[in-house]
C-alpha cells in the first residue's frame, strides 16, 4: 500500500527543508525524500564551512534569469530580515564579512540542525536515503516509487538542484521531470565557475599562478532580454588554468563562450596618463614604475605585451607605446576558451523555465500540484549568499502554497 501525504518534497537541500518545515508547520502531511547518505551537502560545504546563508543587500538586480521579474514576487515576500529573524530563534551566532554577507559564527552545521529542527516541529516524515524511481500524475494525485516503497502525495515539490558539484550527489533529476511533464528548459551551464584560457595568448599567464588584486570585469551587452551585463569589483587570482577568485567567479555567469571580459587591473589609476605625466619628472626605468602599482612578475608580462622591455627608460617612451601599455593594464580585453564545468561551478545557470511557473506559488502552471524551486529553476544569484535567498524565498513561496 503506498503511503498518503499531502506534500512529497523532493530533494532535502535548502529549498527543500524550508519549503517541507513551512508547508509541515502550516497542519500538512509532508514527506521529505532525498537520495544521499548525508544531509545537505551543499550547505555543509558552503562558505568555507560556515555557510554564507543569505545577503543582507539582495534584490532582485542581483539574480540572472531569462524572465527576471519573475523571482520579485518571492524575494519580497520572503526578505533576509524574515530569514535572519529565523537565525536569531535558533541563537545561532552570525557575522557580516564583505559587502552584506552573513556567516554563521561557528558552523554550517547549524544551519542543518535549524532547518531540521524547523521540520521536526511539524511532523515532516523523513526518507533518506531514497531513491525516486518513478514520478506519475494520476485521478488521486502524484504517485511516487521509491526504493523504500510507495508513495501517494496531492502535491509534489521538485528541490533537486542543478548540476553543480556533482561529487556531492547534483543530478539532473529536476529537468527529467520537467522534460517528462513538457515543461520547457532554459539551457543549463556552469555559473560562479573561475574560467579557463589556453593557447598561445595564455601561456605568458601560466607562470603567474597564486598572484591575486583587487580588479574591476566586465563582460556582456545591454541588449536583449534578461540581466546580459556584468560589471563586478572584487578579487582575481591568476591559476595554473586561467582566472579565478570572486570577480571571476561572478563574472563567468554573465559571460557567453566566444566572448572577450574586460578586466581593469588598476581601477583607481588611468595608467597611460600616469605614465606620460611622468616621462618628464620621473627618472626610472618603465619595469620599476609599474611594478610600484602591480606585482613585479604581472607587470613583466604586460609590459612585453605592449611590446616593450622593463629596462626602457621611461622619458625615451612615445606617449603612443605608453597608451598601449595603459589599455594593456585598465582594459585587458581577454577571450575565455572555457570554464572549469560543474565540478568546480558553484551553481547551475538556466534550468526549469520561469515561464512554465507561478511566481507567487512556484506551481507548474500546466501541471495542477507539482512545483519547481530553488537552483532547479532558471534563477541564479550572485556570489555572496543570494542562492541561498533564493532557496529560502522560493521553498516558503511554495510551502505556503501547497
Amino acid at each position: 500500500m503506498a503511503k498518503q501525504f499531502d506534500v512529497a518534497v523532493i530533494g532535502a537541500g535548502a529549498a527543500g527543508m524550508m519549503c517541507a518545515a513551512v508547508a509541515a508547520q502550516r497542519g500538512k502531511r509532508v514527506v521529505l525524500i532525498d537520495h544521499a547518505e548525508k544531509l545537505a551537502e551543499k550547505i555543509r560545504i558552503s562558505g568555507g564551512g560556515r555557510c554564507n546563508f543569505t545577503n543582507i543587500n539582495s534584490a532582485p538586480q542581483n539574480f540572472l534569469s531569462d524572465n527576471p521579474h519573475f523571482c520579485k514576487s518571492a524575494l519580497s515576500r520572503y526578505t533576509p530580515q524574515d530569514f535572519l529573524a529565523l537565525v536569531k530563534k535558533h541563537r545561532i551566532g552570525y557575522h557580516e564579512k564583505h559587502r552584506g554577507q552573513l556567516f554563521c559564527n561557528e558552523s554550517a552545521e547549524q544551519i542543518i540542525q535549524m532547518l531540521k529542527a524547523e521540520c521536526a516541529s511539524g511532523d515532516v516524515t523523513w526518507r533518506m536515503p531514497s531513491k525516486v524511481e518513478s514520478l506519475d500524475k494520476t485521478a488521486e494525485g502524484f504517485f511516487i516509487l521509491t526504493d523504500s516503497g510507495e508513495i501517494l502525495a496531492d502535491s509534489v515539490v521538485i528541490a533537486t538542484g542543478g548540476l553543480s558539484i556533482p561529487k556531492i550527489g547534483a543530478t539532473d533529476f529536476g529537468y527529467r521531470i520537467a522534460a517528462q511533464f513538457d515543461l520547457n528548459m532554459v539551457e543549463p551551464r556552469p555559473g560562479l565557475v573561475p574560467l579557463t584560457f589556453d593557447g598561445p595568448s595564455w601561456e605568458a599567464f601560466v607562470p603567474l599562478a597564486g598572484i591575486a588584486l583587487e580588479v574591476e570585469v566586465e563582460t556582456g551587452s545591454n541588449k536583449g532580454k534578461g540581466n546580459k551585463r556584468g560589471h563586478f569589483r572584487e578579487d582575481l587570482l591568476f591559476t595554473h588554468r586561467g582566472l579565478s577568485g570572486p570577480a571571476i567567479l561572478q563574472i563567468s555567469s554573465y559571460w557567453q563562450p566566444g566572448t572577450p571580459i574586460i578586466v581593469n587591473l588598476l581601477p583607481e589609476m588611468d595608467v597611460a596618463q600616469e605614465l606620460i605625466d611622468g616621462k618628464s619628472t620621473l627618472k626610472k626605468q618603465l619595469g620599476n614604475v609599474v611594478s610600484q602599482w602591480l606585482p613585479v612578475r604581472l607587470a613583466e608580462v604586460l609590459i612585453a605585451i605592449a611590446g616593450l622591455t622593463p629596462d626602457a627608460r621611461l622619458a625615451d617612451l612615445p606617449d603612443a607605446k605608453l597608451r598601449k601599455l595603459g589599455d594593456a593594464i585598465n582594459r585587458w580585453a581577454i577571450v575565455p576558451t572555457g570554464s572549469e564545468g560543474y565540478r568546480k561551478a558553484e551553481v547551475t545557470l538556466g534550468g526549469i523555465d520561469t515561464r512554465e511557473l507561478s511566481q507567487q506559488s512556484m506551481m507548474a502552471n500546466k501541471v495542477p500540484g507539482l512545483y519547481f524551486i530553488g537552483e532547479a529553476v532558471d534563477v541564479t544569484g550572485w556570489l555572496g549568499g543570494y542562492n541561498f535567498q533564493w532557496a529560502w524565498a522560493s521553498g516558503v513561496a511554495a510551502g505556503q502554497a501547497v
